[in-house]
């Protein structure tokens, strides 16, 4: 009798590994109380700023607002939530609708940092913030209170423009927040809108840096363990993409965990976060110190 006919059994492709062999960055997750320290014992390198003013824009649900809390939950030791945050799953629109800006707060006294909260940014061309107010809040014309108009941006007829605003009023470091769950950049209307606000600010030499959260929802790997951060794939892939597509180096691009569900602090969310802003805050101060030849 001839053979049976039978198939070999096909094995299934063997899946492939989320994790690389070594780091792709360098992190010292002991550092947090030294960063800690160092941060709190800055200060600006000029006699005529007081405070490191920053914008944090981002789209729409990336996390801004989050971000900054998360920066006094890591200074304070508790949970802080003094910029307010939309809990409602899948929000449609910006939560924030008026610049604000956040002193960040250690237990016993302010840092001088200030954090300016706008609203998201949205790809459609008559929703989210102007391109024009985002500008204009960089450069320190548009004062704390504006409320952002999805269909006109501020003019300096208006009451919360200022026509020559101080060194002070100026911000020296624009941070761009996105959720790394929604990194994909597919809508060039989003990525024009970066462009414009990047290429406008970037002309004056204002640094530009990337906080990129959500990380433990976007990749599995490091939702079971935070060190894993920088062994992920996925989340290096995402951070090339960033640096590609809105044109800010990998140097400055930063994965970190907001402070979401959790009840307490932790070290190693904090170690992210405070690096995160050891880098912002210098990255500004730079700015601050050539600001004379600008």
């Amino acid at each position: 009798m001839g053979s049976s006919g039978s198939k070999p059994v096909q094995q299934a492709a063997p899946t492939p590994n989320p994790e690389l062999d070594k780091p792709w960055r360098k992190f010292d997750w002991g550092q947090k109380e030294a960063l800690k320290e160092k941060l709190e014992n800055f200060s600006p390198r000029s006699q005529d700023v007081k405070d490191i003013k920053i914008l944090v824009a981002g789209q729409i649900g990336a996390g801004k607002s989050s971000f900054i809390n998360s920066i006094n939950s890591a200074f304070q030791g508790r949970i802080s939530a003094r910029a307010l945050v939309n809990s409602s799953a899948g929000g449609s629109h910006s939560f924030t609708r008026n610049l604000k800006g956040f002193t960040i707060r250690n237990e016993t006294k302010s840092l001088p940092f200030v954090f300016k909260d706008v609203m998201g940014l949205e790809a459609d061309a008559l929703a989210g913030s102007k391109t024009e107010d985002i500008i204009n809040a960089v450069f320190g014309h548009v004062n704390d209170g504006y409320k952002f108009n999805e269909e006109q941006a501020l003019t300096h007829k208006d009451q919360h423009y200022t026509d020559n605003p101080t060194l002070s009023d100026q911000i020296f470091c624009l941070v761009y927040v996105v959720a790394a769950n929604a990194v994909q950049f597919t809508d060039d209307k989003l990525i024009d809108k970066l462009k414009i606000i990047r290429q406008a600010i970037s002309d004056k030499g204002i640094p530009q840096v990337i906080v990129m959260t959500k990380v433990d929802e976007a990749c599995p790997l490091v939702n079971k363990d935070l060190r894993k951060i920088y062994t992920s794939k996925k989340i290096k892939e995402k951070i090339h993409m960033c640096s590609e597509k809105i044109g800010v180096p990998l140097t400055n691009i930063f994965p970190v965990k907001n402070y979401h569900d959790e009840i307490d602090t932790e070290d190693d969310i904090d170690a992210l976060i405070l690096k995160a802003l050891e880098q912002i805050v210098y990255n500004a101060n730079d700015r601050l110190v050539d600001n004379e030849s600008y």
